[in-house]
């Protein structure tokens, strides 16, 4: 099996904490050059000095918020003018728990921002340099909620919805150009956003955080939340070369909890 990323180069976001950052670390360990974009300088510098570069790589990061759209995409497209882009792993923190129907309207639209228009910029800048390369692999981290909603999480239900649907698209219309787009779809993680559901189920269902952690995972086949670099493996193989005829695909890596095929 081919898994070696030697001579590409991977935007990974998100990539200080969590899934992002075991992402870029494996798809580093794998090879490849690491160009990381997140919002907090520091923690970028941090998350930089980790990353491995045993094959003579380089990495480099970018501080931008996704809340503000022009900034992204005047930075993509300076990255872009730089760099070409093998891989784009689209990875945005998630919107705060709640019932959909008590949502502001203006929650909504700050989501789709920043979930799926920050997707399209960071596609659009990224891809003429696949093209070019005639191999791209983008990799988009959402949510089982795509096949099964998730209780209280109105917002991220609806937005990861729309996320999966465009990138279904986009897997059609790029796909001959030796380009790859597929959704990982990761179940409950060891991450500070699972630690913000916990806090928010404990609330709902007046229990203690332990209790509704407890719960959490009895309803998990494999009875544990996943470890971030667990989800990154799926992430880095639907990246490698060896995944070239996998397109288009929404990969649950969530324990067995999903119940729809």
């Amino acid at each position: 099996m081919d898994l070696n990323l030697n001579g590409k180069t991977a935007l990974v976001c998100g990539s200080t904490a969590g899934i992002g950052k075991a992402t870029a670390l494996e798809l580093a360990a794998l090879g490849a050059n690491i160009v990381l974009l997140a919002r907090n300088p520091e923690k970028l510098a941090q998350t930089l000095a980790e990353l491995p570069s045993d094959a003579d790589q380089k990495h480099h990061a970018v501080a931008v918020d996704f809340r503000d759209t022009a900034a992204l995409k005047q930075a993509v497209d300076t990255l872009a003018q730089k760099y070409q882009f093998h891989i784009l792993i689209n990875n945005t923190g998630g919107p705060k728990a709640g019932p959909a129907f008590e949502a502001d309207p203006e929650q909504y639209a700050a989501a789709f921002a920043q979930h799926l228009l920050c997707n399209q910029i960071l596609t659009q800048g990224v891809v003429p340099g696949m093209k070019k390369a005639q191999f791209g692999r983008i990799v988009n981290v959402i949510s089982t909620s795509v096949k099964q909603p998730i209780e209280n999480l109105g917002v991220s239900n609806t937005i990861r919805g729309a996320v999966a649907n465009w990138s279904k698209t986009l897997s059609v219309e790029l796909g001959p150009f030796g380009i790859t787009v597929n959704n990982v779809l990761p179940g409950f993680t060891a991450t500070d956003r699972l630690d913000d559901i916990v806090n928010s189920a404990a609330n709902r269902l007046n229990k203690t955080p332990q209790e509704a952690r407890d719960f959490m995972t009895s309803v998990v086949p494999a009875r544990r939340f996943a470890q971030a670099q667990e989800i990154a493996y799926g992430i880095a193989f639907l990246c490698s070369p060896s995944a070239g005829y996998i397109n288009g695909i929404n990969l649950p890596i969530d324990g067995g909890r999903t119940k729809s095929l």
